[in-house]
């Protein structure tokens, strides 16, 4: 069976399509086993489609659905303790992705989305835990992403050296994570190391520029700062221009005026 829960994202396209494939019975061969994971297929799409519209009762009922189908399904465990962390109930969140969990240990996308809960928790630790796991998995399709949210938690964790890592294998596995491109501009410069840091600042501005997306008030004051490091005042003052006229009123800005008093 096919992994459902890559993002939790259907577009509605999708749902028209799933829709559609429910309700079409003319072909004369019916095959009884097939049928049901069809629909079982069907049903756990729909009810994530749901999920990401907001749309909780449509959600349950397809869950429901699933669960008529097969009562042990892996999947529709992750799918209820992604609804269930949705309406702040985090005992139960937590009890069913154990159980999707325990069913089927591989699934990496459950694993992650348990982190991701446990993360919002503030379970930093056992989130970190969680995202160790997942990273193993080659297979896993969001795994840069993956290594780059554990990295996030070991900044949380003051664990820098595992921050390095993480950020810098996420890197190797995708060159467009802009997050672990901009965290270790930081890491680098807490290190005295401004060349590194500096390195990876260009190839952060080659990615936003990329991807057209703008600077926000931290990555303006990172740049701000590094360009103070590497001695070059006109630069700093450059992005010190930014925050004032984008973000006059952060934190962030602030900061820059207190490093050029």
């Amino acid at each position: 069976m096919m992994k459902f829960i890559k993002s939790a994202v259907v577009t509605a396209f999708s749902l028209f399509l799933l829709s559609a494939c429910i309700t079409e019975t003319t072909n004369p061969v019916f095959n009884v086993e097939e049928s049901e994971d069809s629909a079982l297929e069907d049903y756990l799409l729909l009810s994530i489609g749901y999920l990401e519209q907001g749309d909780l009762p449509n959600t349950k009922r397809h869950l429901a659905n699933v669960a008529r189908i097969d009562s042990n399904n892996s999947e529709m465990f992750g799918v209820w303790g992604l609804v269930y962390a949705r309406e702040g109930e985090p005992e139960l969140a937590e009890q069913n992705f154990n159980r999707s969990l325990r069913l089927n240990s591989g699934n990496s996308q459950i694993r992650n989305n348990f982190a991701a809960f446990l993360f919002a928790e503030g379970r930093i630790d056992d989130a970190y835990e969680q995202l160790a796991q997942v990273v193993q998995d080659t297979n896993y399709g969001q795994r840069p992403q993956a290594f780059e949210n554990m990295g996030i938690a070991a900044l949380r964790l003051n664990r820098i050296d595992d921050a390095d890592q993480a950020f810098s294998r996420a890197l190797q596995l995708n060159p467009n994570q802009l997050r672990s491109a901009l965290e270790l501009v930081v890491i680098n410069m807490e290190r005295g190391d401004v060349l590194q840091a500096r390195a990876y600042w260009r190839n952060y501005l080659t990615l936003i520029q990329f991807f057209n997306v703008g600077h926000n008030a931290r990555s303006l004051l990172i740049g701000a700062r590094l360009e103070l490091a590497l001695q070059n005042e006109a630069n700093a003052f450059e992005y010190g221009d930014l925050l004032e006229t984008n973000f006059p009123d952060s934190r962030e800005y602030e900061l820059f005026q207190q490093a050029v008093e």
